[in-house]
């Protein structure tokens, strides 16, 4: 089992940057692919990026490539989501998410945190 929870959302400016942090407890975090989600209002559930167990694995939605990264500290049982050059439509609650193996799809994931807003104003 993982419980993860997000931190570092919050309301910025078109062209700022946040850092997201989802710190997970248990002890398969090592072995675990996360992943990060957003929400916007009445729209579905869409990835942005996933990081594999290692680190050597890392992909990103077309929507947020050049501008999101994403990065773990396995040591500190944390992933990462540096968010640069943000825009108005990045406005959603961002969701981190785990699961054995890298997935592009929501419904793969079985472990999510509770989720935190990030607001971007024009």
């Amino acid at each position: 089992q993982v419980q993860l929870v997000e931190s570092g959302g919050g309301l910025v400016q078109a062209g700022d940057s946040l850092r997201l942090s989802c710190a997970a407890s248990g002890r398969t975090f090592s072995r675990s692919a996360m992943a990060w989600f957003r929400q916007a209002p009445g729209k579905e559930r869409e990835f942005v990026a996933f990081i594999s167990w290692s680190g050597s694995s890392t992909n990103f939605a077309d929507s947020v490539k050049g501008r999101f990264t994403i990065s773990r500290d396995n040591a500190k049982n944390t992933v990462y989501l540096q968010m640069n050059s943000l825009k108005p439509e990045d406005t959603a609650v961002y969701y981190c998410a785990a699961r054995a193996v890298v997935s592009t799809q929501a419904y793969d994931y079985a472990y999510w945190g509770q989720g935190t807003q990030v607001t971007v104003s024009s």
